[in-house]
């Protein structure tokens, strides 16, 4: 099920609106059943400046690696340590527990840029 109160990027980064300028990210459920099971997260730090497409981390599995991707601009404002602690968290609830990061958004018009769930469904062909 694609929860239908997130946005998407064609990267399978899930966004949610925490406030106004704020949002909390993390990957969909669609991209930890490709990756398999998470073995090591490398994620940016508080305070570090992310522009929308950039690599600000690495998530890998037993078989592969997945790049990270900003789904907007803005200032990290929080990481997620329980999943550098235990990565298998993205796995085992990635809409939840498995959050990433939160971010202080720069431009919050970034967000008319991302999927809705309709649309990330297409992409994914998954309902």
């Amino acid at each position: 099920m694609i929860p239908e109160e997130l946005r998407y990027t064609e990267k399978h980064v899930w966004v949610l609106r925490t406030a106004e300028n704020g949002v909390r990210a993390g990957i969909t459920d669609h991209a930890q059943e490709q990756l398999g099971a998470v073995v090591s997260a490398h994620l940016p730090r508080a305070g570090d400046a992310l522009t929308a497409g950039q690599c600000m981390g690495q998530l890998k599995s037993t078989v592969a690696a997945f790049d990270l991707y900003a789904p907007v601009s803005g200032t990290v404002v929080a990481v997620n340590d329980d999943v550098a602690a235990r990565p298998e968290t993205v796995n085992d609830d990635p809409y939840g527990e498995g959050w990433l990061v939160e971010i202080d958004l720069t431009n919050v018009g970034e967000l008319d840029n991302l999927l809705d769930a309709s649309a990330y469904q297409d992409l994914t062909g998954r309902g």
